[in-house]
Formats: structure tokens, C-alpha cells, sequence
């Protein structure tokens, strides 16, 4: 489907040129077992401020079991929030780099074997990604699903600079100099640092940990992995675009499946939004015509470039193709079960004679005003908090092959991103997980009574062999005892 560049988004964040800096060498992965992730002693201004993250979290505890027998009007959430006091720079020694900043991380620990007892449960840790870490708790109903069965601790932890964990305050996006701490490496490091720190406050040092992550937080959990190994056993990937397309036309693979889930529906409903395009531009190449798509569109306020009705639709269609779960879902917006199905079923549904432009927008208006409380729409001013970026890529599966173990790379067919993922294994404990009618990582959404088999077969393989990593790990850590 011939389509407009992706809009200029804040997050093109050229990731994977930065990986060549963290992969560790043959010689450096055959030490990694004896390597501390940081350094042995804490500074002391960090010792005491985590000693009150201790006596802080152990409060927010307690707030949080007075909230659930009633005693506050809170509302009642599957988690607790918690602040880690975190290094600024994890890899220099500039004025900044000992600057403190408070980031969130989320516990459920209902499930948890704790140590002590019977052989302790592992913690499941989730590497959030671009935005809100309660945003992401609250779309991986996998990890709540499974807890149970492996006696696990959840932890989802927040990506610096999105959420609360924002160093600099609102001025964290104001300036390069500030946003060069908002790097993939020092993402990691944070992980490293705050995992670490956890397992010893909770006495879980011998606990295994399995890291989850979908999309860029997939991508993060891959590479976590890969450079902490010694602090994750494994790692579950969904939906993780780290495979690099055809250098010169990145895109092309990408809008290649956004083409194909249109047109596996209905051949007319691809046709009319290829040719809406065209039509588009032609129409708003000047005042009268932009103020007439205005209307059409049912803007809030007159719509001053012909890019903005573009950026509108081609968001409409793209994240749609991205999320066309089997099952009805709010993760980016709320929408029924097959979404892109529906859409063409609006399409279809009108005349032939009818007008292009018009038919693309009423498909359009179902991911932005499915429940029908919109009166206008904010095309113009409205800055999507889930833009998809430029992304770069570069080649990965020999450094998998070389360097990788235990982890399970799982993608949708239907979601276009699935074309810069591992879609074959890469060896015997690096599992390529692919089914035909997936979508963005919907295996990480709660299991429902709707499921289809296919996503109950792939959730339960995935289940099977992070089993086998934790035996594997009792295993070891039994003998080593002896």
C-alpha cells in the first residue's frame, strides 16, 4: 500500500547503531559469569539513598495493604509503585554523571515464592519502553497470567526520560545535552543496576531472572540479555524489530504487511485507501480545499497543512494493522476484535460511486472514535504519544548465533514489524516463536475465553521453555551446593 512517510515524531531514536558499543567480546562473554555489573562499592551519597528507597518502599507497602482493606480511597491496581534513586551517567566521570534521578518501577508480589522456604520463585521483569510503565503493566497480562504457575515476582520498571522517570523534570526534552542520557545503553545499565539492587534488598540474590519486553521493550530485553547475562537467566522478545531491512528503503518491508493485512480482507478496501493518497493531496493544495477536508474530516479547528490529514490516516491505518488482535482491546486506542476486518467492512460498505477521501476517513474514525464520544478531532494538534519512527538497522543474527542464549524472539505475521524480527531459530536455545495471524505482541495480552488455539499453543510453548531455563538454573545451582 503506497503510503506517505511515517510523521516526525520525537522518538526516532537510531537504537542499533548503538550496539556495536555494548556486545561484548569472545573474550569478555567467556568472563562474564565472574563480571560485576557495576562497581563493588556504592558511593556513599548512593548508599543512603537507597537505604531510604528501603524504608521508603517498605511504607508504600503499607499504604497499599491499608488501600485494600478499605481504609483509603485509593483506587485498587495489580502493582505497587516504587522509586529508585539512579545514577544519571552510568560511564563517565563529568560533573553530571553523579546526578540523581527517581526512577519508577512496579511490584506485584502476590504470587511470589520468597526465599526462605521451598526453592525461591524467579522474578519476571518487564524493560519498559517508550512511555508510562503503568501503561505497559497494564497490557501485559502474560506475566500475571504465568506468576502464578512459577511462583514469580513481577517487576516492570520504567525507561528513563518517559514516564516519572524523567531526570531533568519537564526540561528532560529541552535541550541535546539533556537528551543525550537518553540512550539504549544507559537504559540497560539502569536494569542492571536496579535488578541487582532489588534481588539484594528481598535476600533473592540466588533468584533467576527472566526479563519480557514487546516492541522496543522486546528489542531491550534481547539486548539485556545478551550484555548482562550473569543478571538475566533469559529473555522473551515480542514483537522486537532488531533485524535490519533493505538498507536504502527501510520502510518497504513495513508497508509490504500493512499492505497485505489490508488486502487480505478485501481487495477494494486496499485499493481505496492506496488511492486516497493521491486524491488527498490534490484536494488540500490550497485554502479552499483545506478548509473543505476540514469539514469533511470534522476537525476542531480548520486544518492548515494537507500533511496533518495524511499523518492522521496513515496512523489510523498503520497502528491498526499493528494491533489487529482476534480479541477487542485498548492498548493504543479502543477498538473491537479484528480491527482492520472492520474497517473494511466500512469501506465495502459504501457505493462505488461514493467519495475515496470520505471512505477512508469513516474507516479512519473507527480507531480514533470507536466508542463514539468524539465530536471533533484534534488532527492538527494532537501529538500521538505511540509514533512509530525511522528506525535504522543493522545486521544481528550472527552476533545472536555467536554470543546468545535463552531467548525467545515470538512475532504476528500481521504486524508489520514482524518484518525486522527473528522469524527462524537462530540456534537451539534462541527459539523463533512466529504464528500467521498475530499482531503486536498479543501474546503478552491477558488470556481471554476468546483466544484462538494458535495463541493458546504459542503462550503455552513459551511457557514450556522458560520452565526449562529455571530447572535448568536449579539444576546447576543445586549441584554447585554440594
Amino acid at each position: 500500500m503506497a503510503a506517505p512517510p511515517p510523521p516526525p515524531l520525537l522518538l526516532a531514536v537510531l537504537l542499533l547503531l548503538l550496539l556495536a558499543a555494548f556486545l561484548p567480546s569472545p573474550t569478555a562473554a567467556a568472563r562474564s559469569s565472574n563480571r560485576k555489573p557495576f562497581p563493588p562499592v556504592t558511593p556513599l551519597h548512593l548508599q543512603a539513598l537507597r537505604q531510604q528507597h528501603r524504608v521508603r518502599s517498605s511504607l508504600d507497602a503499607k499504604y497499599v495493604t491499608a488501600a485494600a482493606d478499605g481504609n483509603s480511597t485509593a483506587a485498587a491496581k495489580p502493582f505497587t509503585a516504587h522509586y529508585f534513586p539512579q545514577e544519571l551517567d552510568h560511564f563517565t566521570f563529568t560533573p553530571n554523571s553523579s546526578m540523581i534521578f527517581y526512577q519508577k518501577y512496579l511490584l506485584n508480589d502476590t504470587f511470589w515464592r520468597r526465599p526462605g522456604g521451598k526453592q525461591a520463585g524467579p522474578l519476571f521483569v518487564y524493560t519498559g519502553n517508550e512511555g508510562d510503565i503503568e501503561w505497559f503493566a497494564t497490557n501485559t497480562g502474560f506475566m500475571f497470567d504465568i506468576a502464578p504457575k512459577f511462583g514469580a515476582l513481577l517487576v516492570f520498571i520504567e525507561h528513563r526520560f518517559y514516564g516519572e522517570s524523567k531526570p531533568f523534570g519537564n526540561d528532560s526534552y529541552k535541550s541535546p545535552d539533556k537528551l543525550g542520557y537518553l540512550t539504549s545503553t544507559q537504559a540497560l545499565a539502569d536494569f542492571a543496576i536496579l535488578i541487582t539492587s532489588l534481588k539484594q534488598n528481598l535476600s533473592a540474590d540466588a533468584s533467576p531472572v527472566i526479563v519480557f519486553g514487546g516492541s522496543y521493550g522486546g528489542m531491550l530485553a534481547s539486548w539485556f540479555r545478551l550484555k548482562y547475562p550473569h543478571v538475566a537467566l533469559g529473555a522473551l522478545a515480542s514483537s522486537a524489530p532488531i533485524l535490519q531491512f533493505d538498507y536504502i528503503t527501510p520502510w518497504t518491508s513495513f508497508y509490504d504487511a500493512v499492505s497485505q493485512d489490508y488486502k487480505s480482507e478485501s481487495l477494494n478496501c486496499f485499493n481505496v485507501i492506496k488511492a486516497t493518497w493521491d486524491m488527498l493531496e490534490a484536494r488540500g493544495s490550497n485554502d479552499t480545499g483545506l478548509l473543505e477536508l476540514s469539514k469533511m474530516f470534522r476537525a476542531c479547528k480548520t486544518v492548515k497543512s494537507v500533511y496533518s490529514f495524511r499523518n492522521w490516516l496513515w496512523t489510523a491505518f498503520t497502528y491498526t494493522a499493528m494491533v489487529d488482535y482476534p480479541t477487542p482491546a485498548n492498548f493504543l486506542e479502543n477498538l473491537p476484535a479484528y480491527p482492520v476486518k472492520e474497517m473494511c467492512k466500512i469501506i465495502d460498505g459504501f457505493p462505488a460511486s461514493f467519495d475515496t477521501v470520505n471512505k477512508a476517513f469513516a474507516a479512519a474514525s473507527l480507531y480514533y472514535n470507536y466508542t463514539g464520544n468524539e465530536t471533533c478531532f484534534k488532527i492538527e494538534d494532537d501529538d500521538d504519544p505511540h509514533g512509530l519512527s525511522g528506525w535504522q538497522w543493522q545486521k544481528f543474527d550472527k552476533v545472536l548465533k555467536r554470543f546468545g542464549s535463552n531467548i525467545i524472539f515470538s512475532n504476528g505475521m500481521r504486524d508489520p514489524w514482524s518484518r525486522g524480527g527473528v522469524l527462524k531459530n537462530i540456534s537451539s536455545s534462541i527459539i523463533a516463536l512466529v504464528t500467521e495471524k498475530g499482531a503486536h505482541h498479543l501474546d503478552f495480552r491477558s488470556e481471554t475465553k476468546d483466544d484462538p488455539e494458535w495463541v493458546i499453543e504459542q503462550r503455552r510453548q513459551e511457557v514450556q521453555i522458560i520452565q526449562g531455563w529455571i530447572d535448568q538454573y536449579n539444576q546447576d545451582m543445586a549441584e554447585m551446593s554440594y
